[in-house]
């Protein structure tokens, strides 16, 4: 890793279950850092020991993201070379590293984000369902706004993906059912790449029945099939001097 006058923030997705789904330059990029942000620094601890990794751990977290992001920024822009990591995926998407990306980016530091694992992209296309267009929502609002958001999303035409805790799953499959009706095709993943990994497929209705007589664990992503395109109708409309004209709506 070049030294510059300005280090640049290195955003780095680390396993979301087995530890060897973890890249080269991964390894390389955290080795040469001078600094690592980590969400849980006990859980990076983990995957730094399996991999011989001594670098300066430092908490960066959704609790103190906003405390924290200009004193990085500050030290990225003094020379430092920054790599941040979430407990689990890629920093960003559902976890914390937007502020701090969209911080370095507006200061113009070079932000380099590595490919790699993300939870959501394995449970997508080994749902069966259609993931050549897709729309992730990650975590749905628990309280205000869930409602309305639930709603518009009952007309969504693409493939939807959520992220879920097992303590709510059934509750959220239910919800599903009554806004997106029971008959919705859906697949729900729990501990992807991990030694339990499974895929639970079947409509709304099926897989929240089965949930409710099997305790879920570990980490959800349910996949949910989008809803039928509304068909095209035709109909007439009426000018001047009894004149016709056919419309596609």
């Amino acid at each position: 890793m070049e030294k510059s006058q300005t280090g640049k923030l290195y955003i780095v997705p680390t396993p979301v279950g087995n530890l060897e789904d973890f890249t080269f330059r991964a390894v390389k990029v955290l080795k040469e850092a001078d600094l690592i942000l980590a969400e849980d620094t006990r859980t990076t601890s983990v995957l730094l020991k399996h991999y011989d990794i001594h670098v300066p751990c430092q908490s960066h977290h959704k609790w103190n993201e906003h405390q924290t992001v200009e004193a990085v920024k500050e030290r990225i822009l003094g020379g430092l070379n920054v790599a941040l990591v979430s407990d689990a995926g890629t920093p960003g998407i559902s976890d914390p590293g937007f502020l701090l990306a969209r911080a370095c980016a507006e200061a113009g530091i070079e932000v380099q984000t590595l490919p790699g694992p993300t939870a959501c992209i394995p449970a997508l296309v080994s749902s069966g369902l259609p993931c050549d267009r897709f729309a992730f929502e990650g975590f749905l609002p628990q309280k205000k706004g869930r409602q309305t958001h639930l709603q518009a999303l009952s007309k969504e035409t693409r493939t939807m993906v959520f992220y879920e805790s097992p303590y709510r799953l059934v509750k959220t499959l239910e919800q599903f059912g009554e806004y997106f009706g029971p008959e919705r095709q859906c697949s729900v993943a729990r501990e992807i790449s991990k030694m339990f990994e499974e895929h639970r497929r079947g409509t709304l209705q099926e897989v929240a029945a089965w949930y409710r007589e099997h305790e879920p664990k570990g980490e959800i992503v349910i996949v949910v099939a989008g809803a039928e395109p509304e068909k095209s109708s035709s109909k007439k409309k009426r000018y001047g001097r009894g004149e016709e004209e056919t419309e596609t709506a």
